[in-house]
């Protein structure tokens, strides 16, 4: 069980980090829509807020409403198939203004009730905002580069370069989801439950921009976030063009880590696979994370908002498995062949029932990891995120495995 304090505390850390991914945007931005698939940036800046009130206030608390419209308007995101964009324009929104104003006393309302409220939906609440944060930042990638304020731009760091090889993985048991006992998770975390997995390789490394470009030069389909100018690839990174980073994990859709996994002859990860190179050991004895059973920082990992862009695959030995697996978590999602599907005994959240369930089909596969711009309470093992087949926009990559 997890104090109000400390919960109030993590309410505040993850608005603050929201607030300021957003203020990297100018206000014509808001009415802008990077994503051809997604709402527009404005969706957002009001969804996060109805997201706690529906949550909390309304459904968990039976609240009055103040703003009907605003509750409804702002409820739940979309994920059109493809071949199918939403067709609104920007003035079928209310002004940033307003939705401010709304945002400021569903934070009054919220933190008003805080102490009556379920723990497990303050949980949900803090989470969501932080996926947001997540799905916020990539957006800003995406958003043109005179619409975005920059708040800090790092270095780049120097490190070996990759010897990629394939390391082998010993057949072994894995636990995937887990127990209510054992805290929240999300209703499609549950419930835990054991995978025998047989002997496999895998990659050392995510794969490179620098390996991608080989399969590109022989007729492979080129990442999304790439730019050729001339003869030369670079790379579109959070604030601006540079040339093409060899050595960073590249970040491609389903689709295209398939084609290039077929290209090597290779093939992809199943979940339980990466469960295995991840948080397994040579003993047997699973750990929570793949550097051990503490929580992570930053030695571990390119997580929690270490920075806006990947850096190269061999940074942060530390984190390495005992495998010697490395960035299995932060870096870039990772692409698994695990369609995205319920645990045996799922149940839906009651005040949430749309979250899992209605991305059960087969379109929808499970990635694992983390990127760079996720919350470090989400790299819990049991954690799932999922896109669609073809979603290029995501902060995702891959690696490949060779089954015996």
């Amino acid at each position: 069980m997890t104090s109000l304090v400390e919960m109030r505390k993590e309410l505040i850390e993850a608005r603050q980090w929201t607030d300021h991914i957003f203020s990297m945007m100018t206000p014509e931005a808001l009415y802008d829509r990077p994503i051809p698939e997604r709402h527009r940036v404005i969706f957002y800046l009001g969804h996060l807020e109805a997201f706690d009130w529906n949550q909390l206030c309304r459904w968990s608390l039976g609240k009055s409403s103040f703003h009907d419209s605003f509750d409804t308007l702002f409820e739940a995101g979309i994920d059109p198939e493809e071949g199918t964009l939403p067709q609104d324009q920007p003035s079928d929104w209310p002004s940033i203004a307003e939705v401010q104003q709304y945002g400021k006393r569903v934070r009054q309302e919220v933190d008003n009730v805080l102490a009556e409220a379920p723990e497990s939906v303050i949980q949900m609440a803090i989470e969501h905002r932080w996926m947001h944060a997540e799905t916020t930042a990539y957006i800003l990638h995406h958003l043109s580069s005179d619409k975005k304020r920059p708040s800090y731009l790092s270095e780049p760091r120097v490190c070996p370069s990759p010897d990629f090889r394939l390391v082998e993985i010993p057949a072994g048991r894995v636990t995937l989801g887990r127990d209510p006992q054992e805290g929240f998770g999300w209703d499609n975390e549950f419930f835990r439950h054991h995978v025998d997995v047989p002997a496999f390789a895998i990659s050392q490394y995510k794969v490179t921009n620098g390996q991608y470009r080989k399969f590109v030069d022989e007729g492979g389909s080129p990442p999304p976030f790439w730019v050729k100018h001339g003869n030369t690839w670079w790379l579109n990174t959070m604030f601006g063009e540079r040339p093409l980073p060899e050595d960073w994990p590249v970040y491609v859709s389903l689709r295209l880590a398939r084609q290039y996994a077929e290209w090597e002859g290779l093939g992809l990860p199943t979940e339980a696979q990466f469960h295995r190179a991840a948080y397994g050991t040579p003993t047997g004895v699973e750990q929570s994370f793949p550097w051990g059973n503490e929580p992570g920082n930053g030695v571990h990992g390119n997580f929690h908002f270490a920075d806006l862009d990947p850096v190269p695959v061999t940074a942060f030995p530390a984190g390495n498995s005992p495998f010697g697996v490395s960035q299995l978590v932060g870096n870039g999602w990772e692409w698994t062949s695990t369609q995205f599907a319920p645990f045996e005994g799922f149940q839906a959240y009651p005040t949430y029932q749309g979250y899992s369930a209605r991305f059960f089909d087969d379109d929808h596969f499970v990635v694992k990891g983390a990127s760079a711009t996720t919350a470090r309470r989400l790299l819990r093992r049991s954690f799932r995120n999922w896109f669609r087949l073809g979603y290029p926009h995501a902060h995702a990559g891959f690696r490949c495995v060779k089954n015996f």
